[in-house]
């Protein structure tokens, strides 16, 4: 596709002015100016609750701003009750929510009619179904999801590419605008780079993407032009050209992370804790005191069962699975698995913790505030109140809870399903540290990601290919390349 000249480039395609939101006294954005231009896609980057998700909302007409204007295409202005997610569809907004929307009971088909009610009377699904192939085709060729598929029963990694094929879908109008919040945090490296290609084949057609990720290099491989945010307003603005992921890392307040180095474990086969049997063609699997084994492999091969299987066989016996150690999880996908979405940010991180907080059959509540007020100072978990409800967190901040409810439980093997999803680097390499600590203190980790960079933090690495350990990789040994050949080998 021809690249648009540069005069087209230029022209704004939504424009916002200082638009600010308040919370009643917390002022969550402080006024923004904010622009894309027709045919860019600007990234935009921050700790979690620098405002991101917020900004976007209110472009989007999710939330409605406490002041300043919004503009599209240089001459509609809206604003007031009259800007609502209605009003943003019509312009051509369309967004992909950080926390998935999709309804879990419909079949991927059916996910197209909540977006376009135009959508309705005879032969409605057969179109719904057609219009979701072919965008799905478009973004992530060879994706194996079929229309009548139930959304519920789809990995997360799946659901969460149903929910961008929908965001890209068209019917009255073409989309104009795809916000795009954390899209990638449940893709594997491949998946990833589809949706990355297509991004730069959308914005070549005159259109515009706004990209929010933690994965810097996603975002410089993506973007024009980056802009990033801090305690609620803009505080740097880049041109993908010429920035590193250095620049960004400083611009959000943070220190970049030092050269990783091999960690060198001390663990020897009589201090194993966890061991699971392989089947059929399959590589056994164990995990011994003090170390941090990394799961690997193309998303949905069978990672997240095998932490499943040893997580069940620490309630029931399980001959294939031996177990010397009391197990805590760290969910990767926090609104299904993670997180009590009725309860506190104290009680949720407590949850794990009460059965070692009573005195005489009575939980001592002095102690749970004393450790979940301890576990929001090492995590920086952002709350003015740990009694205020866990949804008043940003996605980042909800999972830092996760991570106090198992690093605060006596649990001495922490199993950690993709646990970084949504999560800031700076907050990242805060984690890094601390479970390369408590892995020096005896505890042990095994750490499915999706994300290669954080492999070298392993001692060693698990392959997953089709349901089947395919290949152990230790540390010294550890690439990338690595992992990649061993994800796509043939198997018997």
């Amino acid at each position: 596709m021809p690249a648009l000249p540069d005069a087209a480039r230029r022209e704004p395609l939504v424009t916002l002015t200082g638009v600010s939101k308040s919370f009643g006294a917390v002022q969550a954005l402080r006024p923004v100016d904010f622009k894309v231009a027709v045919g860019e896609c600007v990234g935009l980057v921050g700790h979690n609750g620098a405002g991101k998700s917020t900004l976007m909302n209110v472009v989007a007409g999710v939330l409605q701003a406490s002041g300043g204007t919004l503009s599209l295409g240089g001459h509609r202005t809206l604003g007031g009750p009259a800007y609502d997610i209605r009003a943003a569809h019509e312009a051509g907004v369309r967004c992909v929510f950080q926390e998935l929307s999709l309804c879990p009971n419909l079949t991927v088909a059916e996910q197209a009619r909540i977006a376009h009610p135009s959508l309705h009377g005879f032969g409605w699904r057969r179109k719904a179904a057609a219009m979701m192939g072919q965008a799905l085709d478009a973004i992530f060729p060879g994706h194996g999801i079929a229309m009548d598929d139930t959304v519920g029963r789809l990995t997360i990694g799946r659901r969460q590419m149903v929910e961008i094929a929908r965001a890209f879908t068209e019917s009255t109008g073409p989309a104009q605008l795809v916000i795009l919040d954390e899209p990638t945090s449940s893709l594997d490296a491949e998946v990833a780079e589809q949706l990355v290609a297509h991004i730069r084949r959308f914005v070549e057609l005159g259109r515009g993407v706004i990209l929010i990720s933690h994965k810097i290099n996603e975002i410089l491989a993506a973007s024009d032009r980056v802009v990033v945010m801090r305690d609620g307003g803009i505080v740097a603005e880049r041109l993908r050209q010429g920035t590193t992921r250095e620049d960004l890392v400083g611009a959000m307040g943070h220190v970049a992370e030092r050269a990783r180095a091999v960690r060198i474990s001390s663990a020897t086969a009589d201090q194993v804790v966890a061991m699971a049997s392989g089947g059929p063609g399959s590589l056994g699997l164990t995990a011994a005191r003090g170390e941090i084994v990394g799961l690997a492999g193309l998303a949905g091969h069978g990672q997240t069962e095998a932490l499943l299987r040893i997580q069940q066989a620490a309630a029931r016996r399980d001959r294939a699975v031996t177990l010397r150690a009391t197990v805590a999880l760290v969910a990767g996908d926090r609104t299904a698995d993670g997180i009590f979405p009725l309860w506190s940010i104290e009680r949720n991180m407590s949850a794990r913790w009460l059965p070692h907080m009573t005195r005489h059959g009575l939980i001592d509540r002095a102690i749970e505030r004393s450790e979940a007020a301890r576990w929001r100072e090492r995590l920086a978990l952002r709350t003015p109140d740990l009694r205020d409800p866990i949804l008043s967190l940003s996605g980042g901040n909800q999972q830092k809870a996760l991570f106090a409810r198992a690093l605060g439980s006596p649990a001495q093997l922490i199993l950690m399903d993709d646990p970084m999803r949504g999560v800031d680097i700076g907050t990242k390499q805060d984690v890094y540290a601390m479970i390369a600590d408590e892995a020096g203190h005896g505890r042990s980790f095994l750490w499915y990601t999706t994300e290669v960079d954080e492999l070298f933090h392993c001692d060693r690495v698990y392959v997953f290919n089709a349901g089947r350990i395919v290949a152990e990789i230790a540390a010294a040994d550890l690439s990338e390349d690595a992992v990649v050949r061993a994800s796509f080998q043939e198997h018997a």
